[in-house]
């Protein structure tokens, strides 16, 4: 199985938990730093043992000869995969050991879980310390966490411990940041940064600033950090935030992604650099973003309507005597090819869920329809 998730929600946890619960041997690799020869010492060792589970944290990192190399194991059944990842498996997990894993989504923890986990992990320093903790504010905790419970665990420890010489901690907000900046290197221990950094490297891109862009790009870069993962990010921005603003985004965020796969670092770093300032600087809008997540939305509250019959497909001659298509107007035969129609379900028709943006190309696009369905998009 794969397990997908942000980071903190528990993926690893959840493996171990599988593994104790049926009591079977349980090896783990980290793709970071784990091999082909790795992982073949474990699929050998796991041969003499029965049902044994292999646990690979960041599996997306694995490159295809890696993943590879578990095929023939995973198959025959010498091992049992859990792989854990943050990102979409669908890129990240070659598709002949995709097809054999079932993949389950874990969803960000809520407040309630982590105030409840904050109680846990209170009670545990209490008696581990033997002091008395009381958790007067835990805004700051939860604010620093971002719902992730590592994070959360490591900003409470490190509090407790920064002021190990009272007999009685009281938690304020004040007292959380102050101490988790005193002690970032420490707080970060795990590298949790890589999250925050990608989120201001997103921000100032969809914010229009590229010497910021730049920057945090060159943290990332610094830091080591997949390239593909960059690419991956400004292809998802170049649509969610600039779109039909500017739709020559989302082809160069396309061609920097296939460019990064053919060339990789160094010389990456350019390609990376040049898209990146040309989404910053580019118009930006999430109109297309925001029509398809209403029309979700509508769908979920409504159901599978059906489809008006005027629209519906009529391949057989038994659709079309019951009226299948019947007073469809085929639009290229009229004048600008343009015929008015309805083409929503009765129960929902003059629901518009495309608002086009104020920018320049938009501005045609809601011209455009403004001449051809006067005022039924009510713009």
């Amino acid at each position: 199985m794969i397990l997908w998730g942000p980071p903190g929600v528990g993926k690893t946890t959840l493996a171990f938990i599988i593994s104790k619960t049926l009591n079977r041997p349980f090896y783990t690799l980290s793709a970071v730093n784990s091999g082909v020869r790795d992982v073949r010492q474990v699929i050998e060792k796991a041969r003499d043992e029965e049902e044994a589970i292999l646990f690979i944290d960041e599996i997306h990192r694995f490159s295809k000869s890696q993943q590879d190399s578990l095929l023939g194991a995973v198959e025959t059944g010498v091992i049992t995969l859990i792989g854990a990842t943050t990102e979409n498996p669908s890129f990240e997990v070659i598709s002949p050991l995709l097809s054999r894993c079932q993949v389950y989504i874990l969803r960000p923890l809520e407040k309630e879980h982590l105030l409840n986990m904050l109680e846990l992990a209170k009670k545990h320093l209490e008696q581990e310390k033997a002091k008395s903790i009381k958790i007067e504010e835990e805004e700051a905790l939860l604010r620093i966490s971002g719902g992730d419970a590592r994070k959360l665990f490591n900003a409470i420890e490190l509090v407790v411990k920064a002021n190990s010489n009272s007999k009685t901690i009281k938690i304020t907000n004040k007292l959380v940041l102050d101490t988790i900046q005193q002690n970032m290197a420490i707080y970060d221990k795990a590298g949790e940064q890589h999250y925050d950094i990608i989120s201001a490297f997103i921000k100032s891109m969809r914010g229009s600033d590229p010497n910021a862009t730049v920057y945090w790009l060159a943290r990332m870069i610094e830091g080591g950090e997949d390239p593909k993962f960059i690419a991956r990010r400004m292809l998802i921005l170049a649509s969610e935030d600039i779109g039909n603003a500017n739709p020559n985004a989302l082809l160069l965020a396309n061609a920097c992604f296939d460019a990064i796969n053919k060339i990789g670092w160094p010389e990456g770093r350019i390609i990376l650099s040049q898209t990146a300032v040309y989404l910053a600087t580019s118009p930006k809008s999430n109109s297309t973003y925001v029509a398809i997540d209403d029309a979700l939305a509508l769908v979920k509250k409504t159901g599978d309507l059906p489809v008006p019959v005027h629209i519906r497909n009529a391949p057989t001659k038994l659709m079309k005597d019951i009226g299948y298509g019947k007073n469809y107007k085929y639009a290229h035969g009229y004048e600008n090819n343009f015929v008015d129609h309805e083409f929503l379900p009765d129960k929902i028709k003059g629901n518009k869920f495309f608002e086009p943006g104020k920018n320049m190309r938009e501005e045609e696009m809601r011209k455009w329809l403004r001449t051809r369905w006067k005022e039924k998009y009510g713009y």
